[in-house]
């Protein structure tokens, strides 16, 4: 997943806007360039961690784009939901539609890295009832 798609996300639950990003695997495509004007965040720049108007000039763009969020998180704070970046896909399904061992696989996988409130309390499913 790219960093700047954190600017277009929100929660499909309850339209919470920007999800918070948890990156546990990242890779560097060295040999990506932007084509023409890179793709400007709007509103946040989630790979500097900074509002857009702070990043002074030129935005960090042309790093940025070289990067991919491998695995990670994308956590709503509001309603507690936790949705997992995949082989870089983010995946934002309902409830009724995720897979419960799959997503108990991913928590398990990477319970070091994953904030405590998302092991204990994350909505759909989480780890609270393991040792």
């Amino acid at each position: 997943m790219k960093y700047r798609l954190m600017d277009i996300l929100a929660c499909p639950y309850c339209k919470v806007f920007p999800l918070r990003l948890v990156v546990l695997e990242e890779k560097i495509y060295e040999e990506r360039r932007a084509v023409g004007e890179p793709p400007l965040c709007e509103l946040y720049c989630r790979f500097k961690g900074k509002p857009v108007k702070e990043l002074g000039s030129p935005p960090p763009c042309d790093e940025c784009i070289k990067r991919e969020i491998v695995h990670g998180l994308l956590i709503c704070d509001k309603c507690n939901r936790w949705y997992p970046i995949i082989d870089e896909i983010p995946i934002l399904l309902p409830d009724e539609l995720r897979k419960e061992k799959e997503d108990l696989e991913f928590l398990r996988r990477f319970k070091e890295r994953i904030p405590p409130e998302v092991l204990q309390k994350g909505k759909p499913f989480n780890l609270a009832g393991e040792t």
